[in-house]
Parts: structure tokens; sequence; C-alpha cells
């Protein structure tokens, strides 16, 4: 298969510094400008020379001026930087919604509960923009810490310097193990027979973690380490693939039906993951605000017996 290569072009920097020098007719105004220093300028306008294959100036050690290439240049250089200024001042805007545009995180798990929170906002506060992006524990953390979602439905531990609010317990019940394993028609497993198969566990277990928590009560079992279980709906492709058996949460057992995929009762024992909402409660506009409130209105409404 042919592989097709593209040509960035030169660098914005270099054609910024061709532009700044055109407009001062100077190297070292044009670097008093830009911040650099004028030997910088000059060996970034003469690599830009030499990846073109044209002389852009002339110069003598009084005077600079534009060649006939560089004229005719010019004009597609500033519209390229003009361009190139507008496509960042774009992807800003995106990263930082504001307003009454916000954007929410949500563990894939818990996708109906974030459906749901977004229907209620939208009744209690149709002028609010929401904006549903699934994402794990880790892409989570890092969207909340540089502003690029507004709150997050995330499983404990919760970052730190962050408001919670919305707590969702969710049991772990069940053992999801492949179709055709051996004690796919078990009527139930014990945490005994959980520390005689491999077990599904993500690289980092963060204290507090339920995956802390089953390290420390089966220190004995042979573990499958995976970079990361953010994701449980897509983690049953490595149990149906036979790299190992995942206990999962109550959410997981009634959402998904796969064939090749059984769900084997567990003595847990109590254990559970903990969901919440999280958000920056510092400064916190008043659509983040309207958000927290039909989650926890949602929340609410649920554990009273409704929909």
């Amino acid at each position: 298969m042919d592989t097709v290569t593209m040509d960035p072009g030169p660098p914005l920097r270099e054609i910024g510094c061709f532009v700044r020098v055109a407009e001062h007719l100077s190297f070292s105004r044009a670097a008093r400008d830009l911040g650099l220093s004028q030997p910088a300028v000059s060996q970034a306008v003469a690599r830009l020379e030499a990846s073109l294959g044209l002389r852009l100036f002339e110069r003598t050690s009084r005077e600079v001026w534009l060649t006939d290439a560089g004229k005719m240049l010019l004009p597609h250089a500033e519209a390229l930087l003009e361009r190139a200024s507008a496509f960042a001042t774009e992807a800003s805007r995106l990263m930082a919604p504001t307003g009454r545009s916000i954007r929410l995180a949500y563990c894939p798990i818990l996708g109906t509960l974030a459906a749901s929170v977004a229907r209620r906002l939208a009744r209690r506060s149709p002028e609010v923009e929401l904006e549903l992006r699934p994402a794990g524990w880790t892409a989570a953390s890092g969207d909340l810490a540089r502003g690029a979602v507004s709150a997050a439905f995330m499983t404990t531990p919760f970052p730190p310097g962050f408001a919670t609010t919305a707590h969702v317990h969710v049991p772990i019940r069940h053992v999801a193990v492949p179709a055709s394993s051996p004690v796919a028609t078990a009527s139930r497993l014990t945490f005994d027979q959980l520390a005689r198969r491999d077990l599904l566990l993500p690289r980092v277990r963060l204290p507090g973690s339920v995956w802390a928590q089953l390290a420390a009560r089966l220190p004995r079992v042979s573990h499958t380490t995976v970079d990361d279980l953010d994701d449980l709906p897509a983690a049953l492709d490595l149990v149906a693939a036979g790299r190992g058996i995942l206990p999962a949460p109550q959410l997981l057992v009634v959402t998904v039906r796969r064939p090749d995929i059984r769900f084997v009762p567990l003595d847990s024992d109590g254990l559970r993951m903990t969901y919440g909402l999280v958000w920056r409660r510092e400064d916190a506009p008043p659509a983040v605000m309207a958000l927290v409130l039909a989650a926890q209105d949602v929340l609410r409404t649920q554990s009273g017996g409704s929909a």
C-alpha cells in the first residue's frame, strides 16, 4: 500500500521572522519586537531562504530591502500567519468553553446517567448548551485540570482540589468471564476461587480505588496488568480474548449484553465502586452550577425509585 507523505512546509516561526523583518526592514528592530536576538532572527530568515531556494532580502551593512521574490511572497506569509492565529484562537475557545456552553466528561459506564442529567438540564435551563464527552479517569482528570471540560462523572479517588457531589455507589457482585471458560456456568464464585484465576488490574492502582482494594484483598492472585481500565465496557474485549477475568460493577452487568461474555455472581463482601460529579468550585459559572443542580436532582429522583 502506497504511503502519502505531506510536506509541512517552512516552520511558522521562520515565516514570522520574515514578516517582521519585512515590516521594519531591519533585523535588529524585528528581533526586539519578537523578543529574540538579532542572530536568531537572521538565522531563521536564512533557513527560510534555504528551504525555499529563494533570496528574500538584499542586505548591506546599513540597509535591508525586499527582493522581488520577497515582495511577492510577503502577502502570502501574512495571510498564513493570520490563519494560524485564527486557528489558535478557535482552539483556545473550544478548549475552555465559557458562558452558557459547557462540557461534561463521563466514564463510559455512566452513559445512561449522563444522558439523564443532560435531559434534566435541558428542561431546567434550556439556555445552557451541554456537550457530552466520554472519558475515563485519566483523561477526565487531565481535562478538568486544563479546563477542557467543566465537570466530570468519574470514580474514586476524585482528583484533589475539586468539589464533588451526586455520589453513586455501585456494588460489584459479578465477575466477567469468557463464555467459553469452565467457570462460565458456575452458580457463584468466591474470593478464594477468584484468587486462582488471572485477574485484570490496571498498571496504576491509585490509593482508594477499587483496584487497589482488590490488589490488597488478593495479594497472591495472578494479575494480568493492563495500561488502564478506564473504559470498563471496552475492557470486556480483553476478557473475551482470554486475557483475564474482570470484577464487574452492577451497572456493567445490567447495560452490557455480549454472547462472548458471562457475568458470574461473586461473593464480593461489600465491594463497590463510587462515582461522583466533580467540578471546580472556585469561580464556577452559573451554567456549571445549573449542571450540578440537575445532577443532584436526577440522583434524588432515582434514589426515590423513579427514573
